[in-house]
């Protein structure tokens, strides 16, 4: 039996299609955690809004804390860093991360980039280590975790070797700070057309929740075929 942490950062309450102004990628995450518990009912679920609670951003207090090795920390700073150790505590359960992202002005909305920078923390998702003038960093997060991220965009043309490709910050940054902690095997794809509307729009959505259909078909044989 699987863990699947299941993370929303949108904004917007509700999903498309269902609710009016609906998240497109609330919409997408919920697609693939019920294409998921159909292939895989016995699943344990982890569910973490971030879009609707964001976390706390980082701060002085969170720096110092998190830099003070855990045996010397007052107990303040234990405070200061208990959501960030349930954030860490709940990606560390899990074996998959099914990431909901909307493109927010090209990047991350910021409630994510929260939850990001609560996530990566020293002595607990990466280390380091200083030699003289050099520094090694390492991960700390098996790297047997996969990482599905679903995001929409306003526009078109976002995916590598696309016209906007060098615009899109959204996967490249998350997929650098995942990396970082030991999170490689990732998997994403996206809704575009929002700003349009219309059918090109209702196009792109089936077309993202025909892609998350068939790469969990693809999941479920190889698994299968391994058993």
């Amino acid at each position: 039996m699987a863990t699947i942490l299941h993370i929303d950062s949108s904004a917007r309450p509700g999903r498309s299609g269902a609710d009016a102004h609906g998240s497109h990628t609330r919409r997408l995450t919920a697609h693939f955690m019920k294409q998921w518990k159909i292939l895989w009912p016995d699943d344990r679920v982890i569910y973490r809004d971030v879009g609707a609670e964001p976390p706390q951003p980082v701060s002085g207090a969170w720096v110092h804390a998190a830099f003070t090795k855990a045996e010397a920390r007052e107990p303040w700073m234990h405070d200061v860093l208990a959501e960030s150790d349930a954030l860490v505590d709940e990606l560390l359960a899990a074996n998959v991360i099914v990431a909901g992202v909307p493109m927010y002005n090209f990047g991350v909305p910021a409630q994510f980039k929260a939850y990001i920078d609560n996530i990566v923390r020293v002595g607990r998702t990466f280390g380091f280590e200083r030699k003289g003038e050099e520094v090694a960093y390492w991960p700390m997060v098996p790297n047997t975790k996969k990482l599905m991220l679903l995001s929409s965009r306003g526009d078109v043309g976002y995916d590598r070797e696309d016209m906007l490709a060098a615009s899109n910050h959204v996967e490249p940054s998350v997929r650098t700070a995942f990396a970082y902690i030991g999170v490689t095997d990732v998997w994403s794809t996206a809704a575009e057309y929002d700003e349009y509307g219309g059918e090109r729009l209702a196009g792109s959505l089936k077309l993202a929740e025909d892609t998350i259909s068939q790469k969990l078909e693809a999941l479920y044989a190889e698994q299968k075929k391994a058993a």
